[in-house]
């Protein structure tokens, strides 16, 4: 080990703490918000990676179908539970198609654009629209119904999709695994470093990312809800926030995160139909260093993740994701210190 080889190790190390600072801040995100450890992020970085590696071939992803699927399944639960409700029928009819009609157009258009071999940037721009309603639509029929339910009925729920997830990208995209072009070729020297285009862009994208999400929660009113949600779940709905709203969204910024990573990470690395777990776990351990609740930590914490694969890659290779995932006892260990649990009357 030399300051080279450190260098080297501390720049793949950034790098890919940088993609899990992502993941990690949509985990703390969707858990303030709907009180959901999201096991399923990880998938949606491997259906984005995956979709772009197929419009890459001029196929027709079978993720477009899948959001046809979910948009279609949606409207007939809101029918069935505006029916149920007693509503009036011409405004749940107008309400259903209002929300069903952006998936279905995004669906539509990705049937006519997937084999027309389009530049490398409108790839990207139409796996991100096909991926992220998928979120939405998940919440809608996994979670909104159990909105209220425990927080572990929740973990067991998210483990569930977790799997069909999983099932599902094995019939969507086969065992092999795909690579994504660089968005960028160029390359820079920077010292004993060798900067490639790419990694440069993985930086700007999460960084920009991250004050987009500042200026979202401060300055929006829909970011200002979702604080308020995080905050106080009972005292947002009395004031008029609905919680289920602001559940969608929150997962639906999650889908765009998770498959926006998978578009930055796949252009280094193969990803896999299952690959999106690990990478997600990554996320989700710096997201409990932060205790699922402060933006700024699970940064901090995903930098530390990614440092740590880095080094033990280098050092101790075969034990590289044990080094990683033991990395939470530790932090588990202090913050149990730190606020002993108390009974509840």
């Amino acid at each position: 080990m030399d300051f080279t080889i450190a260098s080297i190790l501390m720049l793949d190390g950034v790098t890919n703490g940088a993609i899990y600072a992502l993941l990690a801040l949509s985990l703390v995100l969707v858990f303030a918000v709907t009180r959901i450890i999201f096991i399923p992020q990880g998938e949606f970085v491997a259906y984005g990676a995956l979709t772009m590696a197929t419009l890459q071939l001029g196929k027709t992803p079978l993720t477009i179908w899948f959001l046809l699927v979910l948009a279609v399944s949606v409207a007939v639960l809101d029918l069935l539970a505006g029916w149920r409700a007693g509503k009036a029928l011409p405004g749940v009819v107008r309400g259903v198609v209002l929300r069903g009609l952006p998936p279905i157009a995004i669906g539509l258009l990705g049937l006519w654009a997937a084999p027309q071999q389009l530049p490398l940037v409108l790839q990207a721009l139409l796996t991100l629209a096909i991926v992220t309603p998928m979120g939405g639509l998940i919440y809608r029929l996994a979670y909104q119904s159990l909105a209220d339910a425990s927080v572990l009925v929740l973990l067991i729920v998210s483990v569930g999709v977790h799997f069909a997830l999983t099932g599902l990208g094995l019939v969507f995209f086969g065992p092999e695994g795909s690579t994504n072009p660089s968005f960028w070729q160029a390359s820079f020297n920077l010292g004993p470093l060798m900067l490639s285009g790419q990694t440069l862009i993985i930086f700007m994208s999460a960084a920009a990312l991250i004050v987009m999400l500042w200026l979202f929660f401060e300055r929006s009113l829909y970011g200002k809800a979702l604080r308020a949600t995080a905050v106080n779940r009972l005292g947002a709905q009395l004031m008029g926030i609905s919680s289920t709203s602001a559940g969608k969204l929150s997962f639906s910024m999650a889908a765009f995160i998770g498959a926006l990573s998978g578009l930055l990470i796949s252009t280094t690395t193969t990803i896999n139909y299952d690959s999106g777990f690990l990478i997600g776990l990554k996320g989700f351990v710096a997201a409990v260093f932060a205790g699922l609740a402060s933006y700024p930590l699970a940064a901090v914490g995903a930098l530390l993740v990614g440092l740590l694969e880095s080094f033990s890659s280098f050092w101790a290779s075969a034990f590289k994701e044990v080094i990683v995932f033991t990395f939470i006892l530790p932090v588990l260990l202090w913050r149990s210190l730190r606020d002993p649990h108390k009974d509840e009357e």
